[in-house]
């Protein structure tokens, strides 16, 4: 093979392997993890013990060094909602009041499908203190209070996407019962790996608690991951103080225990 060919083919193989690369990293999305007595040591599509990964894809987690060895919940079961909830739109009902914090969002490879023309989020938060808002499904609407003062450029992010429409029509993908109980949403291509085409560090983790009517973000195992994908937690659950809560439920709970009731669809 003369030397010219030679050098295409391995710059070829070069560039599918890094291409294959970025594919497996894009399938670790969104990662959601159970550490801790509530839920049973157990292994998600390959994976650890100590720590069970619940992720959008054909994944698993690396071994915790400080789990309880001897856990006594039932391993959580993860999958899609066997009843269908999609989002059909995000009203905020408070107006932007001139947020002070500074905010960076940076490109992000790793997104499905991001939706073309979409700008980033203002690089100057636009909104101070408690957020008023309304998620619209098709199931009901479901009233959340954002967390202006603890989680401005989250908030900033959660507010420019619901005005750009992007969370319109999206379903909410993916469900997980047992030890950890939660619904997430926020990715208008269903496959737990789709995003907004940017990317932005977490917020308000420190003492974090993941009760009840929390609203939080959730992220990929790489640093400042968070895109637009979010969940709700539907029963006080065990997760390590790792993703953002920028808000919480303040009616409609119904909603998405109804939801949750019927549990997660046939694989």
């Amino acid at each position: 093979m003369a030397g010219k060919d030679r050098k295409k083919q391995l710059a070829k193989q070069r560039y599918e392997r890094q291409q294959a690369r970025r594919a497996a990293e894009a399938r670790q999305a969104r990662r959601v993890r159970v550490v801790g007595s509530a839920v049973a040591v157990a292994v998600i599509a390959g994976g650890g013990a100590g720590i069970v990964a619940l992720v959008g894809g054909d994944d698993g987690a690396k071994a915790g060094t400080n789990a309880d060895p001897t856990p006594t919940g039932p391993p959580p079961t993860d999958g899609a909602p066997k009843q269908a909830i999609s989002l059909t739109k995000v009203d905020l009902k408070t107006d932007a009041d001139g947020g002070t914090a500074e905010c960076k969002y940076h490109d992000s490879q790793d997104d499905q499908n991001p939706p073309k023309g979409l700008d980033k989020p203002p690089a100057t938060a636009a909104h101070t203190g408690k957020v008023k808002a309304t998620i619209k499904t098709t199931l009901g609407n479901v009233g959340v209070e954002l967390d202006a003062a603890k989680a401005p450029c989250t908030v900033n992010s959660f507010a420019h996407l619901a005005k750009e429409k992007f969370f319109e029509k999206s379903k909410c993908h993916r469900l997980t019962t047992g030890g950890l109980a939660v619904l997430q949403c926020g990715d208008p291509t269903g496959t737990g790996m789709g995003g907004p085409g940017y990317r932005f560090a977490n917020e308000n983790t420190k003492g974090a608690k993941y009760t009840r009517g929390v609203l939080a973000m959730a992220h990929s195992t790489q640093p400042d991951s968070n895109g637009s994908q979010f969940f709700i937690v539907y029963k006080d659950s065990q997760l390590p103080a790792d993703y953002t809560i920028f808000g919480k439920i303040t009616s409609g709970m119904d909603v998405i225990d109804k939801v949750a009731g019927a549990g997660v669809a046939a694989q």
